[in-house]
């Protein structure tokens, strides 16, 4: 018989996942400091190779859409948990199997400047196919710097 997990235990597993064993998260210094039932903040700090406007030392954009992607996966995929009948390991990695990105929208509001920036996201609607989130980045004055919506296969 498979052993049962909870839905921390799960989350612990996922943030394990997406903060330690994805190259590209590691490269860009990426932290998860809370991922909850309805919550999840991710942080970065900011570094030379990430600047993506030279003249102006500002967080490339590529990596704002980055962190808002994962935000928006990551909370809705929480949300995805709460609706299953049974957490085992087997039936967790199935369904983040089928964890992707349909689409996403980011508004850029205001330069990336900082030196930390915190992705934060809320599930707008879950289905048990599509569920959408929106997703903020701020910085570590509170500046608003992007946000986003995402579309995400999550059944």
């Amino acid at each position: 018989m498979p052993n049962k997990l909870t839905t921390d235990d799960v989350r612990a597993m996922i943030r394990d996942v997406f903060e330690a064993q994805m190259p590209f998260h590691q490269l860009i210094g990426l932290e998860i400091p809370s991922y909850g039932h309805n919550t999840i903040e991710l942080k970065i700090a900011m570094k030379p190779e990430l600047v993506g406007n030279i003249m102006h030392g500002i967080l490339h954009g590529g990596v704002t859409a980055t962190m808002l992607d994962v935000a928006g996966g990551m909370i809705v995929f929480s949300q995805v948990l709460e609706n299953m009948d049974e957490l085992t390991q087997e039936s967790v990695i199935s369904r983040l199997q089928n964890l992707g990105t349909i689409d996403l929208r980011v508004d850029y509001l205001r330069p990336g400047r900082g030196k930390e920036f915190t992705a934060t996201a809320t599930v707008i609607r879950a289905g048990n196919k599509v569920a959408v989130a929106r997703m903020e980045l701020h910085n570590e004055l509170g500046d608003h710097i992007a946000f986003g919506t995402g579309t995400y296969m999550v059944g």
